[in-house]
């Protein structure tokens, strides 16, 4: 049988240690039980290392992540985690069930598509000095969407008894939520889903306080 040299090399991941969404794939590779390399993205030191004309190169929208895996480069940490459910083995990160599926798609959509991108770095810096207030209003108002439908569609994880997609999206979520004083004992169910994620293994590997490129500061 022949295998392409490109599909044996580790995925490399461009990313950052604070990154949602480089954690978030972070979280997939951990869960699928994949060997990546990490080359760091600093988004603050020089001004932004992903505004480089190289790193533009990688990642046109000079975001992180950018995945280098079989031979091609993915930029959108939900593609990302897509494409591995759709190659690798390994624990399923979206259900069989397509109303469950959905569910998942749907969650994640919200995170990743209704939540994290108002709170982005890129964002912002062009609030300026009511970044805070700003953050903190945005994850408030999409947590308090995101509780009623959690409280519907949990079981021990975001939907049902199998960790997902929506597990991933959430667990740096709430981080961010944490960073930006959001208080989380509003949204019973998303603190009790965190907390039982974060006693998982993946979900303390790919932590923000233990990768390659975290401060000293901020280490575990």
């Amino acid at each position: 049988m022949h295998i392409s040299l490109s599909c044996l090399s580790k995925p490399i991941l461009h990313g950052y240690f604070r990154s949602s969404c480089s954690w978030r794939v972070r979280i997939a590779f951990a869960l699928k039980g994949i060997e990546f390399d990490q080359v760091p993205v600093n988004l603050i030191k020089d001004g932004g290392q992903q505004l480089t004309d190289q790193y533009k190169q990688l990642n046109p929208m000079q975001q992180v992540p950018a995945v280098h895996i079989d031979g091609i480069i993915l930029s959108q940490s939900l593609a990302v985690i897509q494409y591995l459910e759709e190659t690798r083995p390994g624990p399923r990160l979206l259900p069989a069930d397509p109303v469950k599926r959905a569910q998942v798609r749907m969650v994640s959509d919200i995170i990743a598509s209704g939540i994290q991108p108002l709170q982005n770095l890129c964002v912002l810096q062009k609030i300026g000095a009511e970044k805070a207030q700003w953050a903190q209003h945005f994850i408030q108002r999409g947590f308090e969407a995101l509780e009623p439908i959690l409280k519907e569609t949990a079981g021990k994880y975001c939907i049902g008894d199998e960790i997902s997609m929506a597990d991933i999206c959430l667990v740096p979520q709430v981080y961010n939520a944490d960073r930006f004083k959001v208080d989380v004992d509003q949204f019973p169910t998303i603190k009790r889903l965190n907390q039982t994620l974060m006693e998982l293994d993946a979900f303390k590997v790919s932590h923000p306080s233990c990768q390659p490129d975290t401060p000293a500061d901020m280490r575990a």
